[in-house]
């Protein structure tokens, strides 16, 4: 993103100006709001004080709308934070063997596995569990990686049982339809991170900073919500403290 800078200061740019630099995007959107500003200023034939103060529409609705549609004319497509996760530990979040394509599974390097037990449970991965319940939450694996993927399911819910695998913990990804969610198993972030957060206020076993392998869209799974649930004090302290997570039934390929 770029070539929207203006070189005409206003007053505010002072305070604007001084802050480290954003990210590209922050940054292209910042440029064409004070385009606009200084434009509105200008035409206003007031000083900087007034025209602030005044009740003028320095920035209106349109002009938001109209930032956005410029920046996605430049090519730029919005996409959620989570990339940015996704780009700086990619091992965490390497696709199982495949799925590159469809987006389901992830094999992380760490993950611990097993062989089925005697109830049928295989070890499949490991998380910081957020809440300890009362009882284990079984079902069906689901994949929330794209915008599209909840496009989807906003549109044909999601289905009755279904535990939600994804990338990173800040949560505006999933927020629309958490609610739905049997379980959430989240690749990235901790307890204290925002989808840690939603999740206990909506009452969803979740398991943060997960590492899972060998979980394909649809199988069947295990999440230990029964787990003791891990401490700010255990992070600070380098305790290990985990819920598991089991295959116990593979979907048909």
């Amino acid at each position: 993103m770029g070539g929207y800078v203006v070189s005409e200061k206003l007053p505010i740019d002072d305070v604007l100006y001084a802050a480290p630099p954003a990210t590209p995007l922050v940054e292209a959107v910042l440029d064409l709001v004070r385009e606009k500003v200084r434009k509105r200023f200008a035409e206003s034939g007031q000083d900087w004080e007034s025209f602030v103060f005044s009740g003028s529409d320095a920035v209106t609705a349109a002009d938001i709308e109209n930032v956005e549609r410029t920046i996605l004319a430049s090519g730029y497509r919005f996409d959620w934070s989570s990339r940015a996760s996704v780009a700086e530990r990619p091992d965490a979040y390497k696709p199982a063997d495949g799925a590159a394509e469809s987006g389901e599974g992830f094999a992380h390097p760490d993950a611990p596995t097993g062989e089925p037990d005697g109830d049928g449970k295989a070890l499949r991965g490991v998380g910081d569990n957020v809440v300890r319940y009362p009882a284990d939450v079984t079902g069906t694996a689901l994949y929330v990686r794209s915008n599209e993927r909840v496009m989807e399911l906003l549109s044909g819910g999601v289905p009755a049982g279904s535990i939600a695998i994804i990338d990173d913990s800040g949560g505006t990804l999933t927020a629309p339809i958490i609610d739905q969610f049997a379980g959430v198993i989240c690749a990235g972030g901790s307890i204290r991170s925002h989808l840690g957060i939603l999740t206990r206020e909506y009452n969803i076993p979740c398991l943060m900073n997960a590492k899972v392998t060998g979980i394909r869209e649809g199988d069947r799974i295990v999440l230990e919500a029964t787990a003791q649930a891990k401490t700010t004090e255990d992070y600070q302290q380098g305790t290990e403290r985990v819920g598991r997570v089991w295959l116990i039934e593979e979907a048909a390929r």
